[in-house]
């Protein structure tokens, strides 16, 4: 069994406090949301035929998609002007929240 230094200890602190520092914030998420409502509905189901419903969607997927936008590698005319000014912060506790709703799936009935 191998007994690391200090130094690797301090490593191992630093790195789990920058995981808890960087923890996405659900109440901070629903109320930067305000501004998705619109489209994507108050709930995360979409109001607008022509946006995707992001309830209970992936937080990765969210953050992955709005980094996208951020950085015009994915172009939208809104979502490019809305995901611009977002901070990484904002992006993942807009996308914290999403992924906490949960969602239900009732298949159709196929005997008819």
């Amino acid at each position: 069994m191998k007994i690391y230094g200090a130094g690797a200890c301090a490593l191992l602190a630093a790195l789990v406090f920058s995981v808890q520092a960087s923890a996405a914030d659900i109440k901070l998420g629903k109320k930067k949301a305000r501004m998705c409502n619109v489209c994507h509905g108050k709930n995360g189901l979409a109001t607008n035929p022509e946006a995707p419903n992001l309830a209970g969607e992936s937080a990765i997927y969210i953050e992955k998609q709005l980094v996208a936008f951020r950085n015009g590698e994915r172009k939208h005319r809104q979502m490019t002007l809305i995901a611009k000014p977002l901070k990484d912060d904002d992006i993942k506790n807009l996308a914290a929240w999403y992924e906490a709703m949960k969602v239900t799936v009732e298949l159709p009935d196929l005997t008819q």
